[in-house]
């Protein structure tokens, strides 16, 4: 019996974690390295891995404290079977009953508490600078989905996404490597925050639905299903454009490889104009997306690396 409790425990852990979205946070942190041995030549491997497991553990306790109030809400619950993708409706572990309300929750304390304490052995004996940034990641990340902020339910989780898995997170680690403060390092992180922010924006129509009814007041719920369509669009445009901006800025065209994904987005945001009340349909642009975040991402620490 004990064997088949911890068993159950670790396959929920592990399904909260979903470490295939860890992309998310992995590709800023990619792009930050790469700039910093790009323009600073500094690099240090094992810094770089002790970031990545801090990252991953707020991750983590995102994904477990969203998990926690989107049950309580309704919002998961309220999901129709048809609707159900792997882009929506959270991690699925409670609804599944792999594990319950008070285990999500220490879990979601658990990881937040290490991410923490590793924040801190960052901060101490590598860059004390880092201090502002992590505190940052940390809060919007814990009010992301708990009160009194509740970013995702209050219209500010696009932008809270976009702003911590572009500019913040690309700056962290910029500055765990190099050992340096950069302004332009931030602005590197606009097409990254933009591609991330339009990935939560598609997964947002599948639960459009549940989210109404559970009062998840994102921006997709807000306008509506087919104005949303334009913003998606804008997003990707403001993406592209911001690789001129950088391009510019640096004074070097590679930056400009991320220009390779916009035959992708155009179809995926025809797709979207025609599927969006046919989900099934509509999968198709929720993984071109993802895909065009990847690829972006791979064409940025491409570029970062020939920074000089």
């Amino acid at each position: 019996m004990y064997n088949v409790e911890v068993k159950r425990l670790w396959k929920g852990f592990w399904q909260i974690a979903d470490p295939k979205i860890w992309v998310a946070s992995t590709i800023p942190m990619l792009v930050g390295a790469a700039l910093s041995y790009g323009i600073t030549g500094r690099f240090s491997l094992p810094w770089f891995l002790l970031s990545l497991v801090g990252i991953y553990f707020i991750e983590i306790g995102k994904n477990s404290s969203n998990e926690y109030v989107d049950y309580k809400t309704g919002v998961d619950r309220n999901i129709a079977p048809e609707n159900r993708t792997p882009f929506s409706g959270g991690k699925k572990t409670i609804v599944q009953g792999k594990l319950s309300l008070d285990e999500v929750l220490y879990i979601a304390i658990g990881t937040f508490l290490l991410a923490c304490g590793i924040g801190l052995i960052i901060v101490i004996f590598r860059e004390p600078k880092i201090l502002w940034v992590g505190i940052l990641g940390v809060f919007i990340s814990i009010f992301y989905s708990v009160p009194p902020f509740k970013f995702a339910y209050t219209g500010l989780g696009e932008f809270a996404v976009g702003l911590t898995f572009g500019p913040l997170v690309t700056l962290g680690m910029y500055m765990v490597m190099s050992g340096s403060f950069d302004y332009r390092v931030m602005i590197v992180g606009l097409p990254i925050g933009f591609l991330i922010s339009n990935v939560l924006w598609i997964n947002q129509y599948p639960d459009y639905e549940a989210d109404k009814e559970g009062n998840k007041k994102n921006w997709v719920v807000r306008m509506g299903k087919e104005k949303g369509i334009v913003v998606y669009g804008l997003l990707f445009l403001l993406a592209y454009l911001s690789l001129i901006a950088i391009s510019i800025l640096y004074r070097n065209p590679f930056w400009l490889l991320g220009w390779l994904s916009i035959p992708l987005a155009i179809k995926s945001v025809r797709i979207a104009r025609e599927e969006f009340n046919n989900i099934p349909k509509l999968v198709k642009a929720n993984a071109n997306t993802v895909i065009i975040y990847q690829l972006t991402g791979l064409t940025l620490v491409i570029a970062s690396l020939l920074a000089r």
